[in-house]
């Protein structure tokens, strides 16, 4: 796809004093390149993000709500052309209806039940998960990231194909970023959304811990050359040893195979139909008469996790800030809800209104749910092994999903629902994100269409006062909630719980910033 250049007007009140809390400048520059003192190009953008895949094309649209101008800049010309499926889970989902995309994402992907991710264990999903979007959809990943970059140029987002970050140094007021080509931009922040083998990163000189590919996986599409009965009744057989072994049917006659690789090799070359071939007859003794393949490539369990998520004006999200298996189809959740944690509170920043310390918050946040998903991966991929030990830990664990508390904790860490941030002392609900409940104007996620708070206020005694310019409120004492009244954050997490106009203030003032002259 090509994409539209749109440039967005910048609004009448954008100025260089909005943000003037930046907070950790580090006092060496990034790269030894970008122009400093009087030679400084003007300001042209308020952020600039480096990748237009899931989690930057998301982050680029959050901003735009806010009336943030934004580049986004994606070293590729063309997307991707091989066609992998992911899945949204829970999370995810909410998240997409809280933005009013869900109905035209769903148009595209498959719905399946909400169970069997942990470790592919095979055990269906708890009675009663706590949302309205309790399924996972299948969505091919041309097509996820198609829809979000669309919607982000929607919003006034600008999208740059073919121009890479080749350096980038950041001062008091902004960030210089050269590209390849030699061209220098100016924006206040940079987000890195590159991946993980992210340059932003890697300029950023912030460290990348963890562990590096023990196994390795092949996956491809491709036709076969077998009945489809002998093909599940093959695949079950070797599955009952193999996890990392399958094929499934994915459409026009083609077959989705992923097979163990004979060892580690470079990831940045692509595995070959021999190579397919030779480990599906060491593993299952056939080849299935694999052939025509549409994309064959390769993955690792290499397990990193960035040491800091910002540095001064710069910050990392996404694959770029963490990397792990893809066992459970974490990854692109994980950074598609970085996205939305990172973008409103980015957005204040800029806007002028944050709280000092809002900013960091999202670090204090996020790094703690990437380090749970990272373990949780590890933990899977060592289910995943055919040693003996291994196997007897999976045997037990299988049994131990039967109990109902046991299965439901494992799909609510996988699907994300089961995050509650640490917002201090308070009931369970302080937190955890509240789930789209019934309205008297219909559903609550559909308030939240334009990324802004919103008070609940079942007493209609309560009043959001000189924040109405960034927090909603909703007088509804039919809502079915067992709180008197809720603050939501634009992401959809409950800020507080209570009836008291004062200690609502206090809360405003910690999440909004001053109120409004």
């Amino acid at each position: 796809m090509d994409s539209p250049q749109f440039t967005a007007e910048p609004s009448s009140n954008d100025t260089v004093e909005r943000d003037s809390t930046v907070g950790d400048v580090p006092e060496r520059r990034s790269s030894a390149s970008g122009a400093s003192g009087a030679d400084r190009a003007p300001l042209m953008f308020d952020v600039i993000i480096a990748g237009c895949g899931p989690t930057g094309a998301m982050l680029a649209a959050e901003l735009r709500l806010h009336d943030v101008r934004v580049l986004v800049l994606e070293k590729e010309t063309e997307p991707v052309s091989f066609v992998r499926i992911v899945g949204l889970h829970i999370r995810s989902l909410e998240l997409m209806a809280m933005r009013g995309l869900l109905d035209r994402i769903r148009e595209h992907g498959r719905q399946r039940p909400a169970g069997g991710f942990f470790a592919a264990i095979d055990k269906p999903a708890p009675q009663g998960l706590d949302s309205a979007h309790a399924y996972l959809l299948g969505i091919p990943q041309p097509v996820i990231v198609r829809l979000l970059e669309e919607h982000a140029i929607q919003l006034g987002a600008q999208v740059r194909r073919g121009c890479a970050v080749a350096a980038f140094e950041q001062d008091d007021e902004g960030v210089t970023v050269e590209l390849a080509d030699g061209e220098q931009l100016r924006s206040r922040y940079l987000v890195g959304c590159d991946g993980g083998r992210s340059t932003v990163r890697k300029l950023l000189g912030v460290g990348f811990p963890g562990e590096p590919s023990r196994t390795e996986t092949l996956m491809g599409e491709m036709e076969v050359g077998m009945p489809q009965g002998e093909i599940a009744a093959k695949v079950a057989e070797v599955r009952e040893t193999h996890q990392r072994f399958w094929l499934r049917p994915c459409g026009a006659g083609a077959y989705s195979v992923v097979v163990p690789a004979a060892g580690v090799s470079d990831r940045a070359e692509p595995p070959t139909l021999e190579d397919f071939k030779q480990q599906l007859r060491t593993i299952a003794g056939t080849d299935f008469g694999v052939h025509s393949p549409r994309w064959l490539s390769r993955f690792g369990d290499a397990t990193r996790l960035a040491e800091r998520y910002r540095v001064g004006r710069v910050l990392l999200a996404g694959d770029a800030a963490h990397i792990h298996p893809p066992t459970g189809g974490q990854g692109l959740n994980l950074g598609v809800q970085d996205a939305f944690n990172l973008g409103w509170k980015l957005a204040a920043q800029i806007r002028g209104w944050a709280p000092e310390t809002l900013l960091d918050t999202y670090q204090a946040e996020r790094r703690p749910v990437a380090e749970d998903v990272l373990d949780n991966t590890r933990a899977q991929m060592e289910l995943h092994s055919t040693e003996p030990g291994p196997q007897a830990v999976r045997r037990l664990l299988t049994e131990l999903m039967d109990f109902d508390e046991v299965n439901r904790h494992l799909i609510e860490k996988i699907t994300a629902i089961g995050i509650r941030y640490d917002f201090g002392e308070g009931p369970d609900l302080l937190g955890r994100r509240l789930r789209d409940i019934v309205v008297k104007q219909g559903h609550l996620y559909d308030l939240l269409h334009r990324g802004r708070g919103l008070l609940l206020d079942r007493t209609e005694r309560l009043t959001v006062g000189g924040w109405s310019d960034r927090v909603d409120h909703l007088a509804d004492p039919t809502a079915v909630l067992d709180a008197p009244c809720v603050l939501l954050r634009p992401d959809g997490h409950v800020a507080w719980i209570g009836d008291d106009q004062q200690d609502l203030d206090d809360h405003l003032v910690r999440w909004f910033g001053k109120p409004a002259k």
